[in-house]
Order: structure tokens, then C-alpha cells, then sequence
């Protein structure tokens, strides 16, 4: 009976250690960017920016997407700095959340953001 319970356990704590393993590359997925933006493609829904290291990204937006501080996409303009959650898809970075970089609630990024910072 002793043995059995050690299985269960045993074979309980595997499953739980896989799920992490599988959990880890979707929360990888997603990447903090803060940069200025330098265009805007309304037709396409995108926008590029420049990155603090001096990186040209292409941004794409959707429904889904949250914005903070800004008037949704038709709030985007160049020179605007922002903070962008986004994740890699088959085509290309689609941005979860966009808000104005350094406002509200005491600033924005900083040093302490995470791995995924950029």
C-alpha cells in the first residue's frame, strides 16, 4: 500500500514538472518592448519603432489588443514613446498591450523588468 502511494506521488509530481516545462516557452513567448514610434500603417494595422538599443521593429495590432493611455491605434503618432507586450506569431510581432512609456502610477519600464525586456 506504501508502494502505491509513493507511485501516485511519484507520478503526481511528474505531471506537474511537464506541464511547467510546457508553460515556461508560452510565458517566454511574450516580450516587453519599450520604444519610440516611427510610422504607421493604418491599411495594414502595424506600426514600426525604434527600440532603445536601435532596433526597427514592425508591430502588428489587433482587436484584441489593449491600449493605456493612448486613444487605441489612431492614438499611435511618431514620437510617441511606448511600452508594447507583444508575442512572435507566424507573422511576425502582434502587440497585446501598447500604453505611453513612463506615465501613470509612478513610470514606466526600468531595469527591473524582466528578461524579456527591450
Amino acid at each position: 500500500m506504501f508502494s502505491k502511494r509513493v507511485s501516485v506521488l511519484v507520478a503526481t509530481v511528474l505531471a506537474a514538472l511537464a506541464l511547467g516545462v510546457f508553460a515556461i516557452p508560452a510565458q517566454a513567448a511574450l516580450r516587453h518592448i519599450d520604444g519610440t514610434v516611427v510610422s504607421k500603417n493604418a491599411a495594414n494595422h502595424t506600426f514600426r519603432l525604434t527600440t532603445q538599443s536601435g532596433d526597427k521593429l514592425r508591430i502588428r495590432v489587433n482587436s484584441a489588443t489593449k491600449f493605456q493611455r493612448i486613444a487605441g491605434f489612431s492614438g499611435l503618432h511618431v514620437g510617441l514613446q511606448v511600452e508594447v507586450e507583444a508575442r512572435q506569431t507566424a507573422n511576425g510581432l502582434l502587440a497585446t498591450h501598447v500604453e505611453t512609456r513612463g506615465g501613470g502610477n509612478g513610470g514606466g519600464g526600468g531595469s527591473n523588468d524582466g528578461p524579456n525586456h527591450t
